[in-house]
């Protein structure tokens, strides 16, 4: 098995180990956690060039052959969601060395970061349901933690709804593993794609389809199960918040786009009729529920809800074209909205708080951070050449090949909508003068503070502008992980030992 299948999972867990030992010397914790964060970014990197040269590849643990033992899969899907998480941890590690306070560190924010990367990273690259559903304890486990530390009475609340949610749909999830079984004999997903084809009743796989779409569904925060996420993203620090709002919600869109590609494929009339209706009302309630709201972060949050929405609908209606979009899309949404939550934490810092009522002159005092917003906000909103105006373009294109009119539409609507809400922070943060009586903003930042606040935020907005400019690379890298889900045979053989039987 190639090492780099299971460096991602070692290297984390392995940070978050040293991270925790070194909990009473605060420097040697910061630099083993920059440590961790550059050489996680360096072996997903490594593994994503081996997958685009050699194909999927796969491994099984303890030398175990499929599908009796845990296999590990890297396929073009798996392989660029692991970069993505790589990039957005290491910016939050960065970003998190210049807000937190030494009380925060002393909790063990840093450690606890690495925890939940390691639970991202083993989701991306698990190829069975139960160890799927391992990981997602590992994340559920690690940002509780996050959610809950500092112990603010908004915070308790906000983690109480989070995780009351989260346990159902984990008890979904394993009752639906529970009854696959039963079915199948197996857990192992390449294995699972031929044989729920033997199922007798499909209309029971049906059903147990459903419940896996439901628990997905609440963790990726879809309609109507989303309320949760404005509940309890606003809460935590700023750093928690971005890679929670770049990464939590998309594992759950990762495992529908897996299991409803590669196993739940028998009543594709139905499940992903389903799954078109929950995308455009995600769609819609998330950005009216962004435009009624006037904290930064709180709108934000929204947004996320209303993102969500785009993805599946890719998902949802399952041509080439539209899987494309999918996938483009959760590239491009990741950077984009961690960067923003970065960009309020950085005028929360400057201005002393994050309602828009008592923030602005931020482009008079602040130029630079005006436009390290402006970049990911009208990205989220489709302008051109940013990265979101290229990933709404494919999806919508893909609507309208199907003649989709009414689903075309409402994406173009919610984009117009989203265009109001981040006008509405552009003018009231940054354009509009300071509110008289508002209270004297926070000391400038140290020089160290700035260059850890401001690089991330700025090697991110670069990052965005960099896939609008370039699509080229990125489309085809989309293009190949939707080739792969949609005929998954390579994913099967390299799990089978490229027997294919």
């Amino acid at each position: 098995m190639s090492w780099l299948l299971v460096a991602p999972v070692v290297v984390t867990l392995s940070t978050s180990v040293l991270c925790f030992l070194a909990v009473r010397a605060p420097a040697l914790q910061r630099l083993i956690s920059l440590l961790g964060a550059v050489t996680l970014l360096g072996v997903s990197v490594a593994l994503l060039i081996e997958v685009w040269t050699a194909g999927p590849l796969a491994g099984q643990m303890g030398d175990w052959p499929a599908p009796f033992g845990i296999s590990l899969v890297a396929d073009h899907l798996a392989a660029v969601m692991v970069v993505i998480a790589a990039i957005t941890g290491l910016a939050t590690v960065i970003y998190a060395m210049g807000e937190l306070d030494h009380r925060h560190e002393s909790m063990g924010v840093q450690p606890m970061l690495h925890s939940l990367l390691a639970g991202v990273c083993g989701a991306f690259l698990t190829g069975d349901l139960f160890n799927l559903y391992v990981w997602f304890e590992v994340m559920l486990i690690a940002s509780f933690a996050l959610l809950v530390l500092g112990g603010e009475k908004a915070q308790l609340d906000g983690a109480v709804k989070y995780v009351a949610l989260n346990l159902i749909a984990t008890v979904l999830f394993l009752g639906g593993i529970g009854l696959l079984y039963g079915m199948t004999g197996t857990l192992n997903m390449a294995d699972l794609h031929d044989k729920v084809r033997l199922v007798e009743n499909q209309g029971l796989l049906t059903a147990v389809a459903v419940m896996f779409l439901v628990a997905f569904g609440i963790k990726s925060a879809v309609f109507p199960l989303f309320f949760w996420l404005p509940a309890s993203y606003h809460t935590p620090t700023v750093a928690v918040s971005a890679i929670f709002s770049g990464l939590l919600t998309k594992v759950g869109v990762y495992a529908l786009l897996r299991t409803f590609t590669l196993i739940f494929v028998t009543d594709v009339a139905y499940t992903h009729d389903i799954l078109l209706w929950v995308a455009c009302l995600t769609m819609v309630t998330g950005v009216l529920g962004a435009a009624a709201q006037n904290e930064f972060r709180r709108i934000l949050s929204f947004h996320i809800v209303s993102q969500i929405g785009y993805m599946i609908l890719g998902l949802a209606l399952f041509t080439p074209l539209a899987v494309i979009g999918t996938v483009f899309y959760l590239v491009h949404h990741i950077i984009v909205k961690a960067n923003l939550f970065f960009v309020s934490g950085i005028a929360k810092r400057v201005s002393g708080g994050l309602e828009l009522k008592t923030l602005g002159g931020l482009y008079k005092g602040f130029p630079f951070l005006a436009l390290l917003f402006f970049i990911p906000a009208f990205s989220l909103a489709g302008f051109p050449p940013l990265s979101g105006f290229w990933a709404k373009f494919v999806l919508i294109k893909a609507s309208l090949d199907l003649e989709a009119y009414l689903v075309a539409a409402v994406a173009l609507g919610v984009g117009l909508l989203t265009i109001f809400s981040m006008t509405k922070i552009w003018l009231q943060a940054f354009w509009e003068s300071r509110p008289e009586g508002a209270e004297a903003p926070p000391p400038p930042m140290t020089r160290r503070e700035a260059w850890l606040l401001y690089g991330p935020v700025a090697a991110l907005a670069t990052l965005t502008l960099a896939i609008g400019i370039w699509p080229g690379p990125f489309y085809t890298l989309a293009e190949r992980a939707a080739g792969e889900l949609l005929d998954p045979s390579a994913y099967i053989a390299a799990v089978r030992g490229g027997l294919g039987q």
